[in-house]
């Protein structure tokens, strides 16, 4: 009997590992506690990655970036980070939209201006991204320094669609905070 056993439990297991087709997937990476479920870090391989939508419901008149305007939100990534943005304009409103990353400025600029960050902008810079479309970005969160994320669409900016991303020497891992 007990030969029959450990033939059948050799059969199930070589079963389970046919069925299953190979090797078992990685979890996505973990989240650190308190982290918003639109942030995925990779710190293994110095990564982040944000989903960012534009007009995320009519918060600010529909000029927010994830529901935050006019400084209530402060991203942080550590210096040398590489990060990517998918970015979605949301359509509430039916405006366009973009995001760039500036210099953080006092008064903020009535439209885009170059990029601070090589490539740490969405397409269409002024006229926007369409209502309903997406866009991606990727850049090296370099050199350290305070930024904003900024709507390049002419008057958005002024009128409140901006926050606080800082590129840290110092940090260990992103981090977002709000006020």
């Amino acid at each position: 009997m007990k030969i029959v056993l450990r033939w059948m439990a050799a059969s199930v297991c070589a079963g389970l590992v046919l069925i299953g087709g190979g090797p078992v997937p990685a979890p996505p990476p973990a989240q650190a506690a308190g982290a918003p479920a639109w942030m995925h870090v990779d710190a293994a391989h110095k990564r982040v990655s944000f989903q960012v939508i534009a007009a995320d419901t009519g918060a600010n008149g529909t000029l927010n970036f994830n529901l935050y305007a006019n400084g209530q939100m402060t991203v942080t990534v550590p210096a040398g980070w590489r990060v990517h943005i998918d970015f979605v304009n949301s359509g509430a409103g039916a405006l366009p939209h973009s995001l760039e990353v500036i210099r953080e400025i006092t008064p903020v600029p009535p439209q885009g201006i170059p990029p601070a960050i090589p490539n740490a902008a969405t397409r269409n810079l002024v006229p926007g991204i369409p209502p309903m479309e997406k866009d991606s970005v990727d850049f090296t969160a370099a050199p350290a320094g305070r930024y904003l994320w900024f709507c390049g669409v002419p008057a958005h900016g002024i009128q409140g669609m901006w926050d606080r991303f800082v590129v840290s020497a110092t940090a260990g891992a992103p981090s977002v905070t709000v006020k």
